[in-house]
């Protein structure tokens, strides 16, 4: 059975999601990864939307961003985007998805200055809400490209906090939850130690190599001791993409 590398990636971000979740939704690959888990083994999860949608059903239609109209039709709440994150800063929303330009070894992210803020050579786009998301969600997960550039071991400048400089440094700065859960990358899955609260590999995609993972990131990467290769897209999961993205204008290769 054939299937794409993004195709790949969203049946992971889907398995992230557990029945009866309330979802941050974002865009992209996060976006078909919840309507992906609400049509297979998530079908009492809640998708909340920055634009100020709130949907507990699929939308009719396929949708390419959050704001198509077959996304607001039947919605169960039209608000604006203060009433979302008002849901945010109540600690009601279990799991939000993130990516950047930078990620580290603890899950921090920067979406603000290659460079740092003294020595820009990059500048980009910002937060948004990205680091309300990261510091106010149950958890949250990483989505990004797996290269050494980006897999750094401290990030120019943390627009997103992650564990910061470990463990107990986010309880140390007053964040009241959550933190980064798993990275979801295009070599592999990681998830963060218990202890040290530093990201390791769990598994491998389909093809690739322990090596090719560690050739692009920098810094010693952890290896778990059980370490698994990610489970390929299910022909009844590649059949809901299929209806939810029928052009692959985000799976295709």
């Amino acid at each position: 059975m054939s299937y794409t590398l993004p195709q790949l990636m969203v049946t992971a971000a889907a398995r992230e999601i557990a029945d009866g979740e309330v979802v941050f939704v974002g865009m992209r690959l996060p976006l078909l990864g919840f309507l992906l888990a609400k049509s297979t083994h998530a079908p009492e999860a809640v998708g909340i939307y920055e634009l100020g949608i709130v949907r507990d059903t699929l939308a009719p239609e396929p949708i390419l961003t959050m704001g198509d109209l077959p996304n607001l039709y039947r919605a169960r709440w039209l608000a604006d985007t203060a009433d979302m994150m008002g849901l945010l800063q109540q600690g009601r929303v279990d799991v939000s998805f993130i990516g950047g330009a930078q990620v580290d070894r603890f899950g921090n992210l920067n979406t603000s200055y290659i460079g740092g803020v003294t020595n820009v050579t990059t500048r980009l786009p910002g937060s948004g809400g990205a680091c309300d998301l990261a510091s106010l969600a149950q958890r949250h997960i990483i989505i990004m490209n797996h290269e050494k550039r980006r897999f750094v071991p401290r990030v120019d400048y943390i627009t997103s906090p992650g564990f910061g400089a470990g463990a107990g440094w986010r309880r140390k700065v007053g964040l009241p939850r959550g933190g980064p859960a798993t990275v979801i990358t295009t070599l592999g899955v990681l998830r963060f130690d218990a202890q040290s609260c530093e990201v390791m590999l769990v598994s491998v995609h389909p093809g690739v190599s322990v090596e090719t993972v560690r050739d692009n990131t920098g810094w010693p990467l952890q290896i778990a001791d059980q370490l698994t290769e990610t489970p390929k897209p299910t022909e009844k999961e590649l059949d809901m993409l299929q209806r939810f993205d029928p052009q692959q204008y985000w799976t295709g290769n």
